[in-house]
């Protein structure tokens, strides 16, 4: 961090309000598990949408569902008073989509949808969102809110380029300020965060290519346009191609997911397909990937006679942490537990569609630690397994009342 704004141990004085009251911590633990056992895909979020509007209102607030028909945003400003656009908000964004994958948890709150399953904690980051709005709604009737504050639930995070651009599109970001984020970690104890200053995500692309060929027999490969041969010299030679023309500190790297090609152990195929990312933690190298990744895939392609299309997916950029915004979220989490709490976290090479706000308005995303204290197993995000300790859902909230009392 640029500046000690806080001791090891939590600060002195009169502390923030804002904390979680026990009574609205079980609600949320509650609201969470609920979600977790509903998940829904992006752009299909609607009883997730539904049941953020009817809490929202619960709590006397005006949330406004996205005209893309998911997703939703809820002003709150001192006094409750409509917005009058004079300061700038403060925009605390979730994302609310789940992933196309079973849940194999055995747990209460599994989930009762087949193939689907919040197993990137974007459960555990709207829970936390809205708990931050329930709170600083309670503390701007009281005349103890002293800034505007939007909450942003956000669509379809995992489809690419995210749903993010929709969001923006729709008007969320008109008079925000700052944004701020957090995604779960399960590298982190609950009850801590980590932070960094500048990229802490990679940027993300889909690359899908079909190499097409006469086909043959394998008793004559010389007679006709090898396949198999290809797509396995493309999987092996497009990523050795690509680490000598582009800087490595750029870390540029091309990862295959899928490969399909043949069907008998006796003849050439005249099909294949590849599929799989690029990812790119530095935000020039990325503007010129597909040029660069195109060629080198032609250049292999060409040596073995295959006719190649590629389709080339534009993702996301790395999201960059801005450097006061970063230390918002830094004197946020030390005013609630002391500066021990928050720790550094290396550059993810996970894509995330956060990046979008931060192209155009300052902000900052956390890594929100879901570990168990003193666990020592190891699991991670994107599988079927995935689950969280739940102490995190009141450190988030505390981390997001206090940034916006702060900020």
């Amino acid at each position: 961090m640029s500046r000690e704004a806080a001791t090891d141990n939590a600060p002195a004085g009169e502390p923030l309000p804002g904390a979680l009251p026990e009574e609205l911590c079980a609600e949320l633990i509650a609201f969470r598990r609920d979600l977790h056992m509903h998940p829904e895909l992006g752009n299909q979020e609607f009883r997730t949408t539904a049941a953020l509007k009817a809490r929202l209102e619960r709590a006397g607030l005006t949330p406004r569902v996205l005209s893309i028909g998911t997703g939703l945003i809820c002003d709150i400003t001192p006094g409750l008073t409509p917005w009058d656009g004079g300061q700038p908000l403060l925009a605390l964004r979730a994302d609310i989509d789940a992933l196309p994958i079973p849940d194999v948890k055995t747990v209460p709150y599994r989930s009762t949808v087949p193939n689907r399953a919040h197993a990137c904690g974007h459960d555990v980051h709207t829970t936390v969102v809205l708990g931050a709005g329930l709170l600083l709604a309670e503390l701007a009737r009281e005349g103890r809110l002293p800034r505007p504050v939007r909450l942003l639930f956000q669509p379809a995070e995992e489809a690419l380029p995210g749903g993010a651009t929709d969001v923006i599109g729709a008007g969320a970001l008109d008079g925000v300020g700052r944004i701020l984020a957090v995604h779960c970690d399960p590298r982190v104890d609950a009850g801590r965060i980590g932070l960094r200053t500048g990229a802490i995500t990679s940027a993300c692309d889909r690359l899908e290519l079909t190499l097409d060929g006469p086909g043959g027999h394998t008793a004559r490969p010389h007679l006709t346009t090898d396949l198999v041969t290809a797509a396995a010299r493309i999987v092996v030679d497009v990523p050795a191609l690509l680490s000598r023309r582009v800087d490595t500190r750029a870390g540029l790297a091309v990862t295959w997911g899928r490969l399909d090609v043949g069907h008998a152990c006796n003849v050439i195929p005249q099909h294949a397909e590849l599929a799989g990312t690029v990812r790119c933690l530095d935000l020039d190298a990325w503007r010129g990937a597909p040029d660069m990744v195109h060629a080198a895939i032609d250049e292999v392609a060409a040596l073995y006679g295959a006719k190649c299309q590629v389709t080339y997916v534009r993702g996301v950029p790395p999201v960059v942490n801005e450097p006061v915004s970063t230390q918002l979220l830094h004197d946020a989490m030390a005013a609630r537990r002391g500066s021990h709490a928050v720790e550094g976290t290396e550059q993810s090479l996970g894509g995330e569609d956060f990046s979008w706000y931060l192209e155009r308005v300052p902000g900052a995303m956390a890594r929100l630690g879901v570990r168990p204290p003193g666990s020592t197993a190891r699991f991670d995000l994107h599988r079927g397994d995935f689950d969280v300790d739940e102490g995190s859902i009141r450190a988030g909230v505390e981390l997001f009342t206090a940034a916006a009392l702060l900020g």
